[in-house]
């Protein structure tokens, strides 16, 4: 039987056997393969297995794991680092530090992970160090960084994040938002949330915002910057974000116990088409697991107690240029006079999606364009109104 097989099984008398010869026999050929199925192992599975293998881990084995540090898991770093530490303490600080000055990216990532555990005065000297590696295109050694310099209290490092989120490049922002929220500075939230409403990347900012703050805790504070974060994160599934996402974020509590507004309609208004387009194809769903499956129906069910007219009544409110949800709530107008009205806008974005609709609608004339072609300012969106 496959040993990954018997690590990930339900079996005890199998699981604590392979367990056990993957850390007695440093079987990074094991481990490897082990890693390789990050993706395709359930999250809870992989929290077993980290289990597993630490309990396989004892004064006489425990540095075996270094042998595995050329393989890394972000499920399995910080058990690595726990066991590392819990039986030396810091006298591995010396070793941890050769590898992050010295080996690869992966072993990087380990060794900065240990630091997590270390002792903050013993960390001060590798401040700048860490405010390097913290930016680096590594994503796991980034992270685990980030991570080390918020145990630190680096404010430094913070102070440059948050000027970084002033840039006029969308993207260095959002490298910015990333920064921010694995460093837990919630006092960013306010500041990153007025970026996502003016983002052309709001999809992957919307998603950053919960890992900072729970979705309970946003609805509470600020209802309708919490209901335009959900309207970004339902609208990147499942080209930008898995639908996975709906389990995360316990979706179907969520929506169940939103109170309907204006916002909130908007929302209910794309989920609803969202979901049912999701379970009416199986490419959408046929690698997702039972539980993400389930949440989806449900939530599909539920949405569809929504009447669409009850919905537009209120989300009709929001059809207004100073509007957060405006180019949501477009896509559901059909009335061409309510599309026109808005053409008195000066947002150059809102103009083009407006245009857009029009044309999808077998409505747009020349008289729209040329209300709409004197206040544009960019070329590319006047090259393509003109050609509409």
């Amino acid at each position: 039987m496959d040993l990954i097989k018997k690590l990930t099984g339900k079996n005890p008398s199998e699981y604590e056997m392979v367990a056990k010869s993957l850390i007695d026999n440093s079987d990074v050929e094991l481990f490897a393969k082990l890693v390789k199925q990050d993706d395709f192992l359930f999250d809870f599975i992989k929290t077993n297995v980290a289990k597993r293998i630490q309990n396989a881990c004892n004064r006489e084995n425990y540095l075996h794991l270094l042998d595995f540090f050329e393989h890394y898991s972000p499920f399995y770093d910080t058990m690595i680092a726990r066991v590392l530490h819990s039986f030396s303490g810091d006298e591995l600080l010396p070793e941890m530090k050769e590898y992050y000055l010295n080996g690869s990216d992966s072993a990087k990532a380990y060794a900065v992970k240990y630091f997590s555990f270390v002792s903050n005065e013993r960390l001060q000297e590798l401040l700048p160090l860490l405010r390097q590696t913290a930016l680096s295109n590594y994503e796991p050694l980034a992270l685990n960084s980030i991570e080390v310099l918020s145990i630190l209290k680096d404010e430094e490092s913070k102070k440059e994040a948050f000027l970084r989120l002033d840039s006029k490049d969308e993207f260095e922002q959002y490298n910015a938002v990333k920064f921010l929220v694995a460093y837990q500075a919630k006092d960013s939230l306010d500041k990153i949330l007025d970026i996502m409403k003016k983002s052309s990347l709001a999809e992957n900012i919307a998603s950053e915002i919960l890992y900072l703050i729970n979705i309970e805790e946003l609805l509470e504070k600020d209802f309708d910057s919490a209901i335009l974060v959900l309207c970004n994160i339902i609208n990147a599934i499942p080209e930008i974000l898995p639908p996975s996402i709906v389990c995360e974020y316990n979706f179907y509590n969520v929506f169940e116990n939103l109170p309907l507004t204006s916002t909130s309609a908007v929302l209910f208004r794309l989920a609803k088409d969202k979901f049912e387009e999701l379970t009416s194809n199986d490419e959408y769903l046929f690698d997702s697991d039972k539980n993400t499956t389930d949440e989806i129906k449900e939530l599909n069910k539920f949405l569809k107690n929504f009447n669409n007219h009850k919905l537009e009544s209120l989300y009709y409110e929001e059809l207004y240029e100073e509007s957060d949800f405006v180019f949501f709530a477009i896509d559901y107008v059909d009335e061409i006079t309510e599309l026109e009205a808005l053409l008195d806008s000066n947002n150059e974005t809102l103009l083009l999606k407006i245009l857009t609709i029009l044309k999808e609608k077998n409505s747009l004339n020349s008289n729209h364009k040329e209300a709409v072609l004197p206040k544009i300012t960019s070329i590319d969106i006047k090259s393509v109104i003109q050609v509409l």
